[in-house]
């Protein structure tokens, strides 16, 4: 059984990209549906990354952003965040709700439910093309929703899971709407017993 990221073998991490690709792509697809308009997703990176630098990597601790956090259960227990930045967020209220932001701070209640709504679009039909490709039962809670500084926002990983990883599947790419690229971060932390089982149903791991 896997007690690490660092026993994953080339394989299962090549696996475990494919699955980021395929789902911010069906993501993309769900996002263009909402908003009735194209939306694409450039290739995206999908790494395998420690915690702080999986921070650094969306733009440092002190950056504040706008975190939808849902906690998976089932045959794969853990955490999945999107990170909605200032960028993203606009296009999404200008397209939908003819509005734009200057700060989060200035979010009405309806602007605050169409991005959590987004999130939570954005998360769950990433883990339904999981679940699909690995036969897969995953029951999601109601997301959260924080605005904070992104070290602060990733505590709630770190702190659930911190003692057993410290790593975490950091995925990212460009949405590309009206001309428009915006940055779109996923970062998912499955325990380390859900991980090792995924990819056993994936049939890349005979452990």
């Amino acid at each position: 059984m896997i007690k690490n990221y660092d026993q994953l073998s080339s394989l299962e991490i090549d696996t475990l990209r494919e699955i980021g690709s395929i789902g911010t792509g069906n993501a993309a697809t769900a996002l263009s549906q909402m908003m009735n308009r194209p939306v694409r997703i450039t290739l995206p990176e999908v790494r395998i990354m420690e915690y702080n630098e999986a921070i650094e990597w969306i733009g440092g601790p002190e950056e504040v952003t706008a975190g939808i956090l849902v906690k998976m259960s089932g045959d794969v227990g853990g955490i999945m965040l999107s990170v909605q930045k200032l960028d993203l967020v606009n296009v999404v209220l200008s397209t939908m709700l003819g509005e734009s932001i200057d700060s989060y701070e200035n979010l009405t209640e309806l602007e605050r439910s169409a991005m959590i709504e987004i999130g939570n679009i954005m998360i769950s039909t990433f883990i339904n093309a999981m679940s699909g490709l690995a036969d897969l039962n995953i029951k999601l809670t109601v997301p959260a929703f924080a605005v904070d500084m992104q070290g602060a926002i990733l505590t709630v990983p770190m702190a659930e899971y911190g003692g057993m990883s410290n790593y975490l599947m950091a995925i990212g790419g460009n949405f590309v709407c009206d001309g428009k690229e915006v940055p779109c971060h996923l970062l998912l932390s499955p325990d380390l017993r859900s991980l090792d089982f995924l990819l056993r149903k994936l049939g890349v791991t005979d452990v």
